[in-house]
């Protein structure tokens, strides 16, 4: 699985931002270990800060409540990762990644005029 990864990274350009996303781990995978492993796995062979985030059925009223539960799943793992020194304390930064993961990236990569 690792080797489609990479060579996914190939089809990368400049024409879009975050071309290729892996697939969302919560259709198979849905707890926090697989939400984690998964975001771990975009971080380790992409850039997590161009994630589209959470994936699910909008129609579905319970979604409100996954969507909170994917964004504290987000934070926490953003947050330990700042406090083992692996990723530098910028608020401005970090407050940025998390906005677009949550929100600005899917309006940027889908075109939609808001």
């Amino acid at each position: 699985m690792k080797l489609i990864k990479k060579v996914l990274g190939c089809f990368q350009n400049c024409d879009t931002i975050g071309k290729i996303q892996q697939g969302s781990a919560w259709w198979f995978n849905d707890n926090k270990t697989g939400m984690e492993k998964q975001m771990t796995s975009l971080a380790n062979l992409g850039l997590l800060g161009n994630f589209l985030g959470m994936l699910t059925d909008s129609r579905s009223f319970l979604s409100y409540s996954r969507h909170e539960y994917f964004r504290r799943i987000l934070c926490n793992l953003i947050g330990t990762w700042v406090e083992n020194g692996e990723y530098p304390y910028d608020k401005e930064n970090l407050t940025e990644i998390v906005k677009g993961i949550s929100y600005n990236n899917a309006v940027r990569y889908f075109g939609f005029d808001l």
